[in-house]
C-alpha cells in the first residue's frame, strides 16, 4: 500500500505533540510538508502559506488542520477548492454552520472530510459504549477539571471570541458522552463563568437531560491545580460505570475491569480511521459534541469572575 501524502497546517502544540508523532507511527501516510509561521528544524519543505504549499506540493492529497478554528474554516475550503482530502483538528469549526458549508463542499468535490475527536479513542471507551448499549441509564456526572496554565499555555486565542474556553477541553468529555450513551441528551440549562478580561468561559456547569428522566450534570472548568480530573459516572438500573482519566480507566460498580490495549496515542487512532475513510472514500463529521457546546451557549446564564492572566 503506498501512503498517503499529507500536510499539516499549524505547527502549533497539539500538532508536535500528538500529529506530527502519530504520522510517523502510521504506515498509512507519510508527512509531505508543513504550512505554518512557525515550522522550522523538520526534514519536509515548509511554507508560511497554504496555497503556496498546495501549488508547489499537488501530488500531496491530504491536509491536516491544526489551525485554531476562528481560521479554519477559511484553510479547509480552500484545500477543498484543491480537491485535497481533509482532516479537522477538534473542535471542527467555529460555528455549525461553517462545518456543514465544508461537509457540502466537500460532497461536490469527491472529498473526503473527517472531524476527529481524539478521546473517543482512549482505551475504554468501546467497552464502556457496549456494556451501555444493553442497559437504562438513569443518571450521570461529568467532572472535567484540569489546569489551563499547563495544557495551554500562552495560547491567547483561545480566550478569544470563537476560542471556546473551557469547552476546549470540554468537548472531549461530550465527545466521549456522545459515543457511549445509547440514548440522545439535550442542554436543559447552563451556567458559564467568564473571567473579566476574556471573551470565552473559564467554567461551565451544564445540566443535560434525557428520555425517561434521565439527567446528567457536568462540571467543566480551567482552574484545577494539583491532580487533574477527567471522569463520567453514568448510573443505570443494572449498575454503575465510570470511565476515568479521560477515558483510560474504567470502573463497574466501582471495582477496576481491564480495557482494550491502550494504543499509543489517542491520536494513533485517528490517522488509522482517517485510512479507513480514504481507503472507502467515505466522511465521518459527527457534529453532536459541537451542537452541545452550541446550546450551553445558547441557555448560558453568564457568571463574570477575576481577570486570567497566564502568567505560572
Amino acid at each position: 500500500m503506498t501512503a498517503t501524502k499529507i500536510a499539516i497546517v499549524g505547527l502549533g502544540k497539539i500538532a508536535k505533540d500528538q500529529h506530527l508523532p502519530s504520522i510517523a507511527r502510521s504506515d498509512a501516510f507519510t508527512l509531505a510538508a508543513v504550512a505554518s509561521r512557525s515550522a522550522s528544524g523538520l526534514d519536509v519543505p515548509t511554507y508560511e502559506d497554504l496555497e503556496d504549499l498546495l501549488k508547489a506540493q499537488p501530488d500531496i492529497t491530504a491536509v491536516a488542520l491544526c489551525v485554531p478554528p476562528q481560521v479554519r474554516y477559511e484553510l479547509a475550503r480552500l484545500a477543498l477548492d484543491y480537491k485535497k482530502d481533509v482532516l479537522l483538528e477538534k473542535p471542527p469549526g467555529a460555528t455549525l454552520a461553517e462545518v456543514h458549508d465544508l461537509m457540502r463542499l466537500a460532497e461536490a468535490n469527491g472529498c473526503v472530510l473527517y472531524a476527529t475527536w481524539h478521546s473517543r479513542h482512549a482505551k475504554g471507551v468501546a467497552g464502556v459504549k457496549d456494556w451501555l448499549s444493553t442497559r437504562t441509564p438513569v443518571s450521570g456526572r461529568i467532572t472535567w477539571r484540569e489546569d489551563v496554565k499547563h495544557w495551554h499555555p500562552g495560547q491567547a486565542w483561545i480566550w478569544q471570541a470563537g476560542g471556546v474556553g473551557v469547552f476546549d477541553p470540554g468537548i472531549n468529555a461530550l465527545s466521549i458522552l456522545t459515543e457511549i450513551m445509547p440514548v440522545d441528551l439535550h442542554v436543559t440549562a447552563a451556567e458559564l463563568t467568564f473571567p473579566e478580561n476574556c471573551e470565552t468561559p473559564i467554567a461551565a456547569d451544564i445540566d443535560f437531560r434525557g428520555p425517561d428522566g434521565f439527567t446528567l450534570k457536568a462540571d467543566f472548568d480551567w482552574r484545577q491545580t494539583g491532580k487533574q480530573t477527567w471522569d463520567i459516572e453514568i448510573v443505570t438500573k443494572d449498575g454503575t460505570v465510570v470511565l476515568q482519566d479521560g477515558g483510560a480507566t474504567v470502573l463497574i460498580d466501582g471495582k477496576s475491569v481491564s480495557a482494550d490495549e491502550a494504543l499509543a496515542s489517542e491520536y494513533d487512532g485517528i490517522y488509522a480511521h482517517f485510512a479507513e475513510l480514504l481507503a472507502t472514500r467515505g466522511s465521518d463529521v459527527d457534529l453532536s459534541p459541537l451542537v452541545h457546546v452550541a446550546d450551553a451557549f445558547m441557555l448560558g446564564k453568564r457568571v463574570t469572575t477575576e481577570a486570567f492572566h497566564d502568567e505560572q
